[in-house]
């Protein structure tokens, strides 16, 4: 053929690796351009250099290149430190392990801290003699020290097993030891001054709450690995947060294995906040649905994606159900029944009705407002009932002292 004497035939491959786009086009990355040769003579092969291009001559001179999706040419997302509330004033050596224990999102230490509470209030009347309310303020005092502290080391552990998990997953991808702003061996030694933190809370109270309290550190421990093994591992969670329920009664002084009516109450009140924390978890799970998806992650909302409402309410009739016996058996009166039950039950029909669960921020609301929705009227009913008996035992007490 003409001119293969002289010369040879071009032929150019074009390749793209790597495209980012902005207004004004397509800024071409990388790209190689290689010449083949047809003939005698020709000389070796010569690489191009990077060029720009608009979009419309990328266009014209790779027609089949197929143009980037959203996912594609979405910039990635960047770490911000917190800008307001109590973390943003620490030093920044700090903010990492500020936000280790979920200091910035103290929800999830109310959720640990008001089965204490429950309890506290439900054992105040059955004490001998009947707890003052210096005695009970104290002891809720003490408890939330200690939600404080054990959720921060909850959060520890769970972040320890996850950390390969969590850079996969959007709302967790920037936690401190996913994001590498904390090493593992250094969580480790934070989690042990955690747990000493915890332990000195913990022999504040009467010796026997140690041996109640202890059982609780397996489940602590296990939470994480439930997530991975059971569709179901919000059930080890409400376990887990929930062991406050039977904690109200040692600290007052009541002996469980002797006071059958007691002992009854505290199970019959650990399981209704076993209930609620499924309930709650649930609605907290869907959150994360799609990304669980993901990396395989177990929940009670995969497992029941297309039911969850029909669920939560039958998990909420169950609490109030077991929260009525609990009050039964420890002699509470009608103000814990109409406050503390009826309320739970408006309550929780309120959050199942209005809650979106295709819609993680709706979740994260009712979660986030749901711990003082329904933990606020259980408490009110339960304080108010025990004011209410406090107040007779003090008249009988007075009619007794003037006889």
């Amino acid at each position: 053929m003409p001119g293969q004497q002289n010369g040879c035939r071009l032929l150019r491959a074009v390749q793209y690796s790597k495209l980012r786009f902005r207004d004004e086009g397509f800024t071409k990355l990388s790209c190689n351009t290689a010449r083949w040769k047809h003939s005698k003579g020709s000389r070796g092969c010569q690489v191009g250099s990077c060029q720009r291009f608009s979009s419309q001559s990328l266009r014209a001179a790779a027609p089949n290149t197929p143009q980037p999706d959203e996912a594609q040419i979405k910039s990635p997302a960047i770490y911000t430190p917190p800008q307001t509330g109590l973390v943003s004033k620490l030093p920044a050596s700090w903010v990492p392990y500020a936000e280790l224990i979920r200091l910035d999102k103290p929800t999830g230490t109310y959720y640990l801290f008001f089965p204490c509470l429950f309890s506290t209030l439900m054992a105040a009347p059955l004490a001998t003699p009947m707890a003052s309310v210096v005695d009970v303020v104290t002891t809720g005092g003490l408890f939330f020290a200690g939600a404080l502290i054990m959720r921060g080391a909850g959060c520890t552990i769970n972040d320890l097993w996850d950390r390969n998990l969590d850079p996969h997953v959007e709302r967790t991808k920037f936690r401190p030891i996913a994001r590498g702003a904390v090493t593992p061996p250094k969580a480790i030694t934070f989690l042990g001054f955690q747990m000493l933190a915890g332990l000195g809370v913990l022999l504040s109270f009467p010796t026997q709450c140690f041996w109640y309290a202890t059982p609780s550190l397996i489940l602590v421990t296990l939470y994480p690995l439930a997530k991975r093994i059971t569709n179901y591992p919000q059930a080890v969670l409400g376990l887990t947060f929930s062991w406050g329920a039977i904690m109200g009664f040692p600290a007052l002084g009541i002996d469980l294995l002797s006071d059958t009516n007691a002992a009854i109450s505290a199970a019959l009140l650990y399981a209704s906040c076993v209930a609620w924390t499924v309930n709650y978890d649930m609605i907290y799970a869907h959150m994360d649905i799609k990304d669980d998806v993901k990396v395989g992650i177990k929940s009670i909302a995969r497992a029941h994606e297309h039911n969850t409402k029909a669920v939560l309410s039958g998990l909420s009739a169950a609490q109030v159900m077991l929260l009525l016996a609990s009050g039964y058996m420890a002699g509470a009166g009608q103000i814990f029944t109409i406050i503390s039950c009826g309320g739970t039950a408006v309550a929780l029909d309120a959050i199942i009705r209005n809650v979106k669960l295709e819609d993680p921020k709706n979740c994260w609301w009712w979660f986030k407002n749901g711990a003082w929705i329904t933990g606020g009227v259980i408490s009110v009913g339960l304080f108010g009932d025990y004011l209410y008996r406090r107040s007779k035992e003090e008249g009988k007490s007075a009619l007794r002292i003037l006889a």
